[in-house]
């Protein structure tokens, strides 16, 4: 248990030097539901609160027979805590994100999981709830789901070079958030988000890079090699490939922008040599700009 405590404690570490976004976070539990979705205060009770159309993904004894057989679709009769905002999500757990070029940087997946973990905590302090998009378990709201993330987040990794985003546990009507560096094949991105779409979750990506693999600063012989050993690459003349490179990882980086335009997700690149707190403050950003 050392492990998940300590990295629940760097989470909050990352949140602390934010009062005024806590304070707004503590504010929107109360108020949120009640103003821009137009839903009621989480966790009131089992109260009725209104009737939505069914789609792909609900259970099927969720459905409301009576109010069904007066239409010719399957309505759900949606209660007061099921109104709460669920924000799911993927962090990439491949081995190209165990990657970092200086020992004073963080791997990525440090980074990213320390983000989620941070964001899930101001999530649950507004009433909130948090889960994985690669779980069975359903999202929830509290400290135990909270620990139950760390441990999740520190468990073995994927033995693939590059990960690919798992949709299995996600939920109707919620928020994702994928972390990942995305440098694995672009066609698995799009088939999670299509999914998402089907089951009309919007979310946002986050793009996780070394400052390294942004700035390819090679030259002369080279050997590069993919942190699973899975790829291997040798080159006289490093220099040359720099152009090529950046080239590439700015179509990447395109096309990627361009998902999430036409899908209304939000994407935002992070280097771990810039600071935990700006891309929390993004991330929060971003969570409340998706649900207007």
């Amino acid at each position: 248990m050392r492990e998940p405590r300590a990295l629940r404690r760097r989470a909050t570490e990352t949140a602390a030097p934010f009062p005024p976004l806590l304070a707004e976070a503590e504010r929107l539990a109360a108020t949120v539901l009640l103003g821009e979705h137009g839903r009621r205060r989480s966790g009131l009770g089992d109260e009725f609160w209104q009737y939505r159309p069914a789609i792909e993904g609900d259970e099927a004894r969720l459905v409301d027979w009576r109010r069904s057989a007066k239409a010719d679709v399957h309505f759900i009769k949606q209660k007061e805590w099921q109104a709460a905002q669920s924000v799911m999500f993927w962090i990439d757990d491949a081995r190209s994100m165990d990657f970092t070029s200086d020992a004073n940087l963080p791997r990525k997946i440090t980074r990213a999981r320390t983000l989620a973990l941070a964001a899930a905590i101001l999530l649950v302090r507004a009433g909130e709830r948090v889960g994985l998009t690669n779980s069975d378990h359903p999202p929830r709201s509290g400290e135990a789901q909270l620990l139950r993330l760390a441990e999740e987040f520190t468990a073995q990794g994927s033995a693939q070079d590059f990960g690919a985003p798992e949709t299995r546990g996600m939920r109707p009507h919620s928020t994702a958030v994928f972390m990942s560096d995305f440098m694995g094949p672009v066609a698995a991105v799009e088939t999670a988000i299509a999914k998402a779409a089907d089951r009309d979750v919007r979310g946002v990506l986050i793009q996780v890079l070394d400052p390294q693999e942004e700035a390819f600063p090679f030259d002369g012989r080279t050997v590069f090699e993919s942190v699973g050993r899975s790829i291997v690459h040798e080159t006289q003349q490093a220099g040359d490939l720099r152009d090529r490179y950046l080239e590439r990882l700015a179509e990447r980086r395109a096309v990627l922008r361009d998902l999430c335009r036409a899908t209304g997700w939000q994407f935002q690149t992070h280097h771990t040599g810039d600071t935990g707190q700006s891309a929390l403050l993004w991330l929060h950003q971003a969570l409340q700009r998706g649900r207007r």
